[in-house]
């Protein structure tokens, strides 16, 4: 087991995340140095490079292969990532002339790569050794180090020599052990790392600015680039630390053990090569074949999560390469071991097993575990915490499991009364994501109200705005008024536009009525109507006036009472006052005033108020024992009653009057329906004589048989009322209402009506038909006259000659001229005149009309002649005359037949029919 060490921080360490997995290659061959990487793995994995000059191919099948590039040797390779190109350095000649050449990998020359460019590696003439080779990936820059301390810097396409140029960027005492190109944006940096101190250059500029990052270097192969994880920093392994570098300022740095040998990057981590008894840095210029073996400790550090991922002994490393997907270990006894990352899945399962939840969490975040998989983890974390009774750091974890985790798998955890804070932080973050059900609130507001933590529920409840509310309004209402936080739950009521829960804690709570009816007044027109039918009543019972008040204000022109808001000018809402008659049940002076003001406001109130006004005022009149009170509530109430709003509810109004006893609301809608029936036999019952009279005289138009029922009326009284039955029988002989025998029989029943009564009646009634006698005989004198002359007239015209002397149209009054016609009553037309305006050629068109109605009166006569001869024999014939007369009314035989001939004035003379009639009641009357 290895630790980690950064200064001013300590790391968790960890083994066994690697594992070698088999040997794969072993060669005769011993190599000297590999040192690249490649772009396309499924051709090669690496080169090897031998001290005969060639350059081996070695792909993933492990079949050999290579070419000779140098004639000697060759002591460096660089394989950009991006580019199929190869850069090497080699010699071809003894003495110390190293050669660089450029292979491009994809085009061939006789079989072998295609090398595109070569040139001398050292500019001077100054011998020198190369000691590392980087290029750029975009083959503008080329960077080649020496033992002496320079750098040489080739600008330009490094594949082609006219379009590059080679020149001196660094020059030291100590030699250089390390390159390494870094782009960011535009501008490309090259750090220069030595034995004794790291520098940087900016390279994409001209004048090449150069700054001093550190005095501290490194050895040869112990320098590399990390990848963007670690943002492209450079580390250099020292002996004592591991640095990282920005372009411009040091970075932290690790202190790892040991004497360091090779440093590598990949995929994020960090490879170190080390041993435990130091080697001077300059022993690695000289031979390290002249080492003696030794074992050697490769590392595999994890920077980001801070702990070693693997850790094992080799004998003399060689390498280490990185190449389809898995690090090899290349060994001096010519073994190849792979090191293959083992899946997140089973890294995952070994911190478990082993509790180290943070590092699993770290490892799970930095492989871009998914959500349900980071969730997982933090359920597994705070179960073990839990087991340990580390109940603060579960809840925590939980905490990040919201959205994943069942809420009711941690809450069972945490409902015991001991452990109320954990279950409370829970809730609060279930809340505050928006996460949370009613029974999580509820649940949430209930700790509040154990803990007693009223500073906390209002933090949780008074949000500044409706979007942060992460809970359930009317839950959270319904629980705090519970636990009797009223006020709390008055305050999310009133902010949330609750309404219905705002009322009712004040009234059935706090009873606050005065506050919960100013808020109805605050209201919108439809909730305040709503509420206050809701809750009407009970304001009206505790606070009647301010109540009646805002009805008012509801049913004529409600606007909300809200300070400093209301435009006056456009026109508020209004309730249905009828709807809210009930609340004033039991507050009658309330309603009143009510109903008052609203008949006087708005004389278009429904017909409901108008009913309730006018029982409530025949109430108050039925009750009231002051005389000078009740006139006065009589007054009003015969006021209601003709203000023309019972029309339409004639019936109902005539019940409340006739209910509370109200007779001279009675007899005014009796009038106003004219059911002057009605008003007789109230008189009647009364024995007001005087008033019945009076009916009689102001209705008898209208209805004639109010005499005759007064007559009958007084006929029936024992009393003396010859005064009144003078007075009917006048109206009655002026009006002819009666046949005389119908009067003498109906005033027979009184046995205090004499003779005496009526003497002056059928006097006056015989004098009238003496006279009517005297004119009809002088009728019917003028009638036979007029029939004889006539007659005499038809005599001449049959007997006679007819002498036509009329010289004018009858028509048209002009001249007559021939042909014309000529007619035995004096009338001549013209042909043409005849034939436009005659019906027929038999009539006169001048004497047809009057002629019509002549023929059409002797049809009507002789119709009823026979109609009344047959009626008659039946009648006398029949046991039921009764029966013989109802089926003759059936039939419409009694129905005035109106003639063309009536004049206007027909109806004061007595027809025919009304004296059928009066014959037909006398011989039903003597039937009986």
């Amino acid at each position: 087991m290895k630790s980690v060490h950064q200064r001013g921080s300590c790391c968790a360490p960890l083994s066994f995340r690697w594992a070698p997995r088999a040997l794969l290659w072993s060669g005769k061959k011993e190599v000297h140095s590999l040192s690249c990487q490649l772009s396309n793995p499924e051709r090669l994995l690496d080169y090897l490079v031998h001290m005969e000059g060639q350059i081996w191919f070695l792909p993933r099948s492990l079949q050999l292969t290579g070419f000779q590039a140098y004639k000697l040797r060759v002591t460096h390779l660089y394989q950009l990532k991006q580019h199929n190109i190869l850069a090497s350095v080699g010699e071809d000649e003894e003495g110390i002339n190293p050669l660089v050449k450029i292979w491009n990998l994809e085009k061939r020359d006789g079989g072998n790569p295609l090398c595109t460019r070569i040139f001398p590696a050292i500019p001077g003439t100054e011998p020198t050794v190369v000691s590392c080779l980087t290029v750029h990936e975009n083959l503008n820059f080329m960077a080649i180090g020496f033992t002496d301390g320079s750098v040489t810097l080739n600008k330009g396409d490094i594949t082609r020599d006219r379009h590059s140029k080679t020149q001196i960027l660094h020059k030291g005492n100590y030699p250089v052990t390390g390159l390494a190109f870094r782009q960011a944006g535009k501008t490309t940096h090259l750090f220069v790392v030595t034995t004794e101190n790291v520098q940087s250059y900016i390279v994409s500029g001209k004048d090449y600015p150069r700054v001093e990052l550190d005095t501290h270097g490194c050895g040869l192969h112990c320098s590399a680039l990390s990848d963007p994880s670690q943002d492209l920093q450079f580390i250099v392994a020292g002996d004592e630390c591991v640095y990282l570098y920005q372009p411009d300022e040091r970075g932290p740095c690790f202190a790892f053990e040991g004497h360091k040998l090779i440093a590598h990057w990949f995929r994020g981590y960090l490879v170190i090569v080390s041993r435990d008894r130091k080697v001077s840095p300059k022993s690695e210029f000289t031979s390290r074949d002249s080492q003696s073996s030794d074992k050697q400790i490769l590392n595999i550090y994890d920077l980001c999560n801070k702990f070693i991922a693997y850790s094992a002994v080799f004998e003399d490393i060689v390498d280490v390469l990185a190449e389809w997907g898995s690090l090899y270990v290349l060994t001096r006894d010519g073994r190849v071991h792979a090191l293959q990352e083992k899946d997140t899945q089973t890294k995952l399962e070994m911190l478990f097993k082993k509790n180290l939840f943070e590092m699993a969490i770290n490892l799970a975040k930095s492989q871009h575990l998914d959500s349900d998989g980071l969730a997982q983890i933090f359920m597994q974390y705070g179960d073990h915490l839990y087991s340990k009774g580390n109940h603060d750091g579960a809840v925590q974890q939980y905490i990040r499991t919201i959205g994943k985790l069942e809420p009711s798998y941690v809450i069972r955890k945490f409902l015991d009364a001991q452990r109320i804070h954990n279950l409370t932080a829970y809730l609060q973050t279930l809340h505050r994501q928006s996460l949370a059900n009613a029974d999580h609130t509820t649940l949430l507001l209930n700790c509040y109200t154990k803990l007693k933590d009223s500073s906390k529920l209002e933090e949780f409840i008074k949000t500044k705005s409706e979007s942060e509310v992460h809970f359930d309004v009317e839950t959270a209402i319904k629980v705090l008024r519970q636990a009797g936080y009223y006020s709390h739950a008055l305050y999310l009521a009133e902010n949330h536009a609750h309404h219905e829960w705002y009322l009712k804690i004040q009234l059935e709570d706090i009873k606050n009525y005065q506050e919960a009816l100013q808020y109805i007044g605050k209201l919108p027109f439809e909730q305040a109507e709503s509420n206050m039918k809701r809750y009407g009543k009970i304001l009206m019972h505790h606070i009647p006036e301010q109540t009646t008040q805002l009805l008012k204000g509801l049913c004529t022109d409600y606007r909300p009472s809200l300070e400093g808001q209301g435009d006056r000018e456009t026109p508020g809402c209004r309730a249905s006052s009828e709807e809210f008659i009930p609340i004033f049940a039991n507050n009658p002076r309330e309603l009143k005033a009510f109903l008052e003001h609203m008949s006087e406001v708005q004389p278009d109130s429904p017909q409901g108020i108008y009913d309730t006004l006018l029982e409530l005022r025949l109430q108050n009149w039925a009750h009231e024992k002051d005389p000078k009170v009740k006139e006065k509530l009589h007054a009003e109430a015969i006021s209601l009653l003709k203000s023309g709003r019972f029309c339409d509810v004639f019936d109902k109004a005539l019940v409340l009057c006739q209910m509370h006893d109200f007779q001279d609301g009675v007899l005014y809608l009796y009038e106003q329906g004219k059911l002057f029936q009605q008003i007789m036999h109230y008189h009647m019952q009364h024995e007001q004589y005087r008033q019945v009279i009076a009916v009689c005289e102001r209705h008898g138009e209208q209805d004639p048989s109010l005499w005759e029922q007064a007559l009958s009326y007084f006929a029936r009284k024992e009393e003396d009322c010859k005064e009144y039955v003078a007075a009917v029988l006048k109206h009655i002989e002026n009006k002819n209402l009666m046949p005389p025998l119908l009067v003498v029989q109906t005033l027979a029943h009184n046995s205090t009506a004499t003779l005496s009564v009526i003497r002056d009646y059928l006097v006056q009634k015989l004098q009238k038909q003496s006279q009517q006698i005297a004119q009809d005989e002088l009728r019917v004198r003028r009638y036979r006259e007029e029939t004889t002359r006539i007659r005499q007239e038809i005599q001449e015209l049959k007997a006679s000659p007819k002498i036509f002397q009329k010289t004018k149209c009858s028509i048209c009054n002009s001249a007559l001229e021939l042909p014309s016609v000529h007619f035995l009553c004096g009338h001549s037309f013209h042909q043409h005149c005849f034939e436009s305006y005659s019906e027929s050629d038999a009539d006169c068109p001048t004497c047809l009309p009057e002629n019509r109605k002549v023929m059409d009166m002797i049809r009507a006569q002789e119709q009823k002649r026979d109609l009344h001869d047959q009626f008659q024999h039946q009648l006398k014939c029949s046991n039921d005359s009764f029966s013989v007369i109802a089926d003759y009314f059936g039939r419409g035989v009694f129905n005035k037949l109106t003639l063309l001939t009536d004049p206007p004035t027909a109806r004061l003379t007595p027809s025919l029919e009304a004296g059928l009639q009066r014959d037909l009641l006398i011989h039903s009357r003597r039937g009986t």
